[in-house]
């Protein structure tokens, strides 16, 4: 009987774990997204940025 008492004490303790562990792995996630998504947006703004200078060069040759 004892037992018992002693897992049901367990459990509640045991829950708040794994909804704490779910809770931080979602905020690694959702860290991790944002990073990716960080990186994919200075990508994106590079090869504007690369375009740009490439007809910028082309004007310019143009003009000489």
């Amino acid at each position: 009987m004892n037992s018992t008492r002693a897992w049901g004490a367990e459990m509640p303790y045991m829950y708040e774990e794994l909804v704490f562990d779910r809770i931080r792995t979602l905020h690694r996630e959702a860290e991790s997204q944002r990073l990716v998504s960080h990186v994919q947006r200075l990508r994106k703004a590079r090869r504007k940025v690369e375009r740009a200078s490439t007809r910028l060069h082309q004007v310019l040759a143009r003009m000489a």
